[in-house]
């Protein structure tokens, strides 16, 4: 077996981050550091706040990326997006700063995010962001969130 690298959450009880600027995220060594793949987190319950009103928004994210040394850990991640349950911002601040800071910080080859956003105001609003064009021969499945439909 091999040695499991440190991280700050993994194995530890953990307390949400008040803020998006207060969550650390952990990044362990890429298992497969030289292979092209890619990776997806699936976030159907993501919540922040309205920055006019204080409601909750709702949206179901979806974050793709192709490693290159490292790989985020799954806990820190999951409690970095949980911070934002109590952050007011607009939907396109909050799904492209997601995808800029974890770009930023991993520097993975690759990166996008989609934010599927529930209506509000009875507009749903879908946000997009990606690093750059995909390296060549990455597999990229379509994101699989439908557009919103309603009741209809």
């Amino acid at each position: 077996m091999t040695e499991q690298p440190k991280t700050a959450f993994l194995g530890q009880q953990s307390t949400m981050p008040s803020s998006p600027e207060n969550a650390k995220l952990d990044y362990v060594p890429n298992p497969r550091s030289g292979t092209l793949y890619m990776t997806r987190f699936a976030v159907p319950e993501f919540t922040s706040l309205c920055p006019v009103t204080g409601q909750p928004d709702f949206a179901h994210l979806v974050i793709d990326y192709a490693p290159n040394q490292t790989i985020v850990e799954s806990k820190s991640l999951k409690l970095f997006l949980g911070s934002f349950r109590n952050h007011a911002a607009f939907h396109e601040d909050c799904t492209v700063g997601i995808g800029q800071r974890l770009y930023e910080e991993m520097r993975p080859h690759w990166l996008r995010i989609g934010g599927y956003w529930y209506p509000r105001g009875g507009i749903p609003i879908d946000v997009f962001w990606q690093s750059g064009e995909p390296p060549k021969g990455l597999w990229m499945p379509d994101q699989g969130v439908a557009p919103y439909r309603g009741r209809g």
